[in-house]
């Protein structure tokens, strides 16, 4: 079964329209966090850093990094299924050659090529569980951690 970058960068996509080459230095901003556009980015060349501002305690805020991508990674994925606004910020680590589609444009051109769209659809819920795999890992993990450090652990 071919990957997510191998069937996002099927050449049908660029000859319909669909996706549009773009380029980026390093440290631009791709997507900003609480915007809402429905695009969808495959790495075609390049690294990516994802992060998500969070807020203290004292009104102050940290925006730690969740995960880094490279190529043949895609990102802005959720706005094929949800259009709500932008859950996180994604910068260029490294210069980065994306492929960028429409994520409209691309869903209907899922409904007018079920085979394709299944395919892509089907790899696309594959990335998703192992991100969502990897996030309840992290969940616990920081749960763990905040339960040792308030000593809330010793009371269990």
């Amino acid at each position: 079964m071919p990957n997510i970058g191998e069937l996002l960068g099927d050449h049908r996509l660029k000859a319909a329209g669909i996706a549009r080459e773009r380029h980026l230095d390093s440290g631009e901003i791709v997507i900003q966090e609480g915007s809402d556009d429905r695009v969808v980015y495959l790495i075609q060349r390049g690294y990516v850093r994802v992060t998500e501002r969070v807020e203290l305690e004292d009104r102050r805020h940290i925006q730690p990094g969740i995960c880094d991508l490279g190529a043949n990674e895609v990102f802005g994925e959720l706005s094929l299924f949800d259009p709500g606004p932008r859950l996180a910020t994604v910068m260029t680590l490294k210069p980065c050659d994306l492929l960028v589609f429409d994520a409209r444009a691309l869903a209907g051109y899922f409904d007018q090529h079920p085979d394709f769209g299944y395919q892509v659809l089907r790899e696309l819920f594959r990335v998703l569980s192992s991100r969502l795999r990897q996030t309840d890992r992290r969940v616990g993990a920081l749960f763990a951690w905040g339960l040792k450090a308030h000593g809330i652990d010793k009371h269990l």
